[in-house]
C-alpha cells in the first residue's frame, strides 16, 4: 500500500509507469480527498465522471508516455478548459463554457495529464487573500481561520490540503508565490512570455503569467517542463531554448553569487521575517553560494507603479464583459441601462475598484500624469534588476511581509491588503522568474516564505538554488485539518499491522 498522500509527483509518475499504480486508483484517491476537504472550498467546478472516464482510458493503453501519465490534477479557473465551465471566480462567467482549451491546460492533457476539475480564485485574479470570488472564499489547510492568499489561493490551499497532487496558478503580481508561502507549498512565476497566455482569463496583458505549484521544487521544476512552450497563437509567447527542468536540476550551486537587496528591509517588517530572511543567506552559505549585498533603488515605486499599470490594463480587458455576446446579462430598459446593470451586478466590489481606477488612470488628461509615468518607473525597476544581475546570478528575499492573516481581517482595508505583494511585484514589472519556497515557521506555526528571483529565462538556475536550499531547510508542513491527520493516523495503523505481520 502507498501513502499516496505524502510522496511526490516525481515519485507518482514512476510508480504508474512501472504499472504500480493505475491513473484510476490515484483519481478515485483524490476524489475522496476532494469530498472530505469540501469544506476549504477550493473547488468551483469538479468533473469526476469525466475525470474516471479519462482515466480507464489510459489505464488501457499499452504504452505508458508523457511526462503526466494518467495523472489527476486540477486547475485554476483562470485558464479556459474546452466543455467545462471557467468563471474566473466571477457572476459574469458563472455560466461560461469555452469551446476551446488554453495552450497550457492543453500541455498537460497531451502527456498525459486528467483533469480533475477547476480551482477557486479571486475573481479575475485581484486579490490577495481569495476572498474576492463570487463562490466564496478559501480556507486555508494550515488552519481552517486563515486565508490561503490569492489570486491562486484555491491551487495553493489544493496542494497543501492534498486535493491534486501539482496545479497550475497564474502570477500577476505575486499571485503564485504569495499563496505557496502562505501555505507552505512552492510556487514559480516564470520569465514573462516563458508559458503561452493563450486562453486564460486576461486580467492584465503584460503582467499575467501562469506558472507550477507543488509540494516541493523538483515537482515544480517537472511542471515547468510541461507547460512552457513556444506558442504562435500568443503574441506575447518568447521562442527560445528551454530546459529540461526535471532533468538538469541540481543542488550543485557553489560558486554562485547571489543578491541581498537592502531595499527589501521595509519599515515595520516583523522581526520574524528578517529572521527568516537571515537563515535564508546562511542556508545559501551553507550550499556553497556566496551572497552580496546590492541596491535596487526603485522599489519602493513598484508598488504604486503596478497599482496604475495593473487596474488601467484590467479596464482594457474587462470591457469585454457587456452582457451581449457571453456571459451574465443583467435585464435593462434600453441598452446603456442593460450595459451598466450588467456590470455593476456582474462584477464584485473589488474588480469595480480597479476598472474605475484603470479608467481614471487613463481618461484624457491623467494619460501623461498618471500611467506614462508609471511606465517610465517600470523600465527604471527593470533597469535595476540588469544592473544588479551584472554582479550577481539570483537574488534572495522575503517571498510575503507576514505569514497568512485571518479571514476577513483585511477585507475592508484594500491599501493593507495590497501591501501583501510588496516583495512580488517588482518582479513582474520587470518580466522576470521568481520562485518562492517554504522556508520555516512564525511563533504561531504558520508557514513562512523566502523568494529567488533569477535573470530572464534562467528559470533552471533559481530551481536549482530553491533545490540547494529546500534540501538545507527540511521544511515539513504543520496541517491541522482533520481528514490529513486521520490518512496518517490510517497509515500508521497499517504500518504497524504490516510489522505484526511480518514478525508473525
Amino acid at each position: 500500500m502507498v501513502d499516496l498522500n505524502n510522496i511526490s509527483l516525481t515519485e507518482i509518475v514512476k510508480l504508474v509507469k512501472l504499472k504500480k499504480i493505475s491513473s484510476l486508483e490515484l483519481t478515485n484517491h483524490y476524489i475522496k480527498n476532494i469530498e472530505k476537504g469540501k469544506k476549504l472550498n477550493c473547488f468551483i467546478t469538479t468533473c469526476f465522471d469525466e475525470t474516471i472516464k479519462n482515466s480507464k482510458t489510459f489505464d488501457d493503453k499499452k504504452n505508458y508516455d508523457g511526462l503526466l501519465p494518467g495523472i489527476p490534477i486540477a486547475v485554476k479557473d483562470l485558464f479556459c478548459t474546452k466543455n467545462v465551465k471557467t468563471t474566473a471566480g466571477s457572476k459574469i462567467l458563472e455560466n461560461f463554457i469555452p469551446t476551446y482549451e488554453s495552450t497550457v491546460t492543453s500541455n498537460l492533457w497531451k502527456e498525459g495529464a486528467v483533469l480533475l476539475g477547476k480551482l477557486n480564485c479571486d475573481e479575475f485574479a485581484m486579490g490577495s487573500s481569495n476572498e474576492t470570488s463570487f463562490f466564496g472564499n478559501v480556507q486555508n489547510p494550515i488552519d481552517k481561520n486563515l486565508v490561503p492568499g490569492g489570486s491562486s489561493g484555491g491551487s495553493a490551499s489544493a496542494v497543501a490540503g492534498k486535493l491534486t497532487p501539482i496545479t497550475i496558478g497564474t502570477d500577476t503580481g505575486g499571485s503564485i508565490r504569495q499563496p505557496a508561502s502562505f501555505t507552505g507549498t512552492v510556487g514559480l512565476k516564470p520569465t514573462y512570455g516563458s508559458c503561452s497566455r493563450y486562453g486564460i482569463v486576461a486580467f492584465a496583458s503584460s503582467l499575467d503569467q501562469a506558472g507550477p505549484m507543488a509540494q516541493n521544487v523538483k515537482d515544480c521544476a517537472l511542471l515547468q517542463e510541461v507547460i512552457s512552450t513556444y506558442d504562435s497563437k500568443d503574441s506575447t509567447s518568447i521562442d527560445f531554448k528551454r530546459n529540461q527542468y526535471s532533468k538538469e536540476l541540481t543542488n550543485n550551486i557553489k560558486g554562485k553569487k547571489i543578491g541581498i537587496p537592502k531595499e527589501y528591509r521595509v519599515d515595520g517588517m516583523p522581526k520574524e521575517i528578517d529572521d527568516l530572511w537571515q537563515k535564508g543567506i546562511q542556508y545559501v552559505k551553507d550550499c556553497g553560494a556566496e551572497t552580496i549585498d546590492i541596491s535596487l533603488p526603485h522599489t519602493s515605486y513598484a508598488l504604486p507603479t503596478y497599482y496604475i499599470v495593473a487596474p488601467a490594463e484590467a479596464s482594457s480587458n474587462l470591457a469585454r464583459y457587456d452582457g451581449v455576446k457571453y456571459g451574465f446579462r443583467a435585464k435593462g430598459e434600453n441598452l446603456v441601462d442593460m450595459y451598466e446593470k450588467t456590470r455593476s451586478e456582474g462584477f464584485g466590489t473589488e474588480v469595480q475598484r480597479r476598472i474605475m481606477i484603470g479608467t481614471y488612470v487613463l481618461s484624457s488628461g491623467y494619460y501623461d500624469a498618471y500611467y506614462l509615468k508609471a511606465q517610465k518607473v517600470r523600465k527604471l525597476i527593470k533597469n535595476d534588476f540588469d544592473e544588479a544581475y551584472k554582479k550577481v546570478d539570483a537574488i534572495l528575499t522575503p517571498s510575503t511581509p507576514s505569514s497568512a492573516f485571518k479571514i476577513g481581517e483585511k477585507k475592508d482595508d484594500p491599501v493593507s491588503m495590497y501591501l501583501n505583494d510588496i516583495f512580488t511585484v517588482p518582479v513582474n514589472l520587470a518580466g522576470l522568474p521568481g520562485i518562492s519556497i517554504p522556508a520555516g515557521h512564525d511563533s504561531k506555526g504558520y508557514p513562512l516564505g523566502l523568494q529567488i528571483i533569477g535573470k530572464a529565462f534562467d528559470e533552471q538556475n533559481i530551481l536549482n538554488i530553491a533545490f540547494a536550499m529546500e534540501e538545507k531547510i527540511n521544511f515539513e508542513n504543520k496541517i491541522t485539518d482533520w481528514w490529513i491527520k486521520w490518512a496518517k493516523i490510517v497509515q500508521n495503523i497499517w504500518s504497524i499491522e504490516k510489522i505484526i505481520n511480518m514478525r508473525l
